[in-house]
């Protein structure tokens, strides 16, 4: 984008110094109308890609709040299957204390 700003300075720096010029040279008065003709062109372009950035940063600005979401479900998934463990766990080592307790009553 820079370097279409710098092009349209150049070429509105250009205009300026040829408009003091001698306008009597008909090659002068065309290369003006081709000067402008290429900075309406640079014009018409720079407005297409500030409407491309506009819509490619609110294309990021969504997907970047998708992609938290989807970041923080999967926090949420893997503290659920993290308490499910430590559940199976603790069941598993009270299902070993009730068959020690079993076999003792069995002696």
């Amino acid at each position: 984008m820079n370097s279409i700003n710098e092009k349209e300075k150049k070429l509105n720096q250009a205009l300026e110094e040829l408009k003091n010029l001698d306008l009597t040279n008909p090659d002068l008065k065309n290369n003006i109308q081709t000067l402008n003709l290429q900075k309406n062109q640079l014009e018409i372009e720079k407005n297409e890609l500030e409407k491309k950035y506009k819509e490619l940063s609110d294309q990021n600005e969504i997907l970047s709040k998708r992609l938290d979401e989807f970041r923080s479900k999967e926090k949420a998934e893997e503290r659920k299957q993290i308490e499910f463990s430590e559940k199976i766990d603790e069941l598993n080592q009270e299902t070993d204390t009730l068959l020690e307790e079993i076999d003792k009553w069995q002696m």
